[in-house]
């Protein structure tokens, strides 16, 4: 691991353990994937979030295999929990407002990312999700590993394109 990830990593677990002391990130150098804003207390831009690949690849990665109503047979997806980059942000609230580029929103309730091991996925199958496949950021349900998340309420909170979360 380079020099600058150990940095961003060091900074991103420093600031999931002060919850009610804001903590400055590390200031994105690349092309910004993810805006997280609202009831966060780590932040690097206007009070919010502003991740890019470096920053989001410091989280620890997970890969999960399952299946989607939107795409054939099963598939594997890496990426990192949902729950572990909300952790570092220091958010707390009770529901996260998921934005796709196509400004496609719905309310995600916080419950979903700690009950399941929701991912943040940014590929599918050994290959970069890119915004023409449903990423650069896709949310995935483990809907395989349990039987309630078969339900149609929660495909709709499959977001892909994800850019922006606003966590309430």
């Amino acid at each position: 691991m380079s020099f600058r990830l150990l940095l961003i990593a060091a900074a991103l677990a420093a600031s999931g353990t002060a919850q009610s002391q804001p903590t400055e990130l590390p200031t994105p150098e690349g092309q910004i994937l993810l805006v997280v804003t609202g009831e966060i207390t780590a932040t690097n831009q206007a009070n919010a979030a502003h991740l890019d690949r470096t920053l989001l690849e410091a989280l620890p990665r997970h890969e999960l295999e399952t299946s989607t109503s939107v795409t054939d047979g099963v598939n594997r997806f890496e990426g990192f929990l949902m729950r572990d980059l909300l952790e570092r942000l220091g958010a707390e609230g009770e529901t996260a407002a998921a934005i796709a580029l196509n400004d496609y929103r719905i309310e995600i309730p916080m419950a979903d990312f700690h009950d399941y091991g929701v991912l943040v996925a940014d590929t599918m199958d050994g290959e970069a999700l890119t915004p023409r496949d449903k990423g650069p950021l896709w949310i995935v349900y483990p809907r395989d590993d349990h039987r309630e998340l078969q339900d149609i309420r929660y495909d709709y909170r499959w977001v892909w394109q994800l850019y922006r979360l606003e966590i309430q």
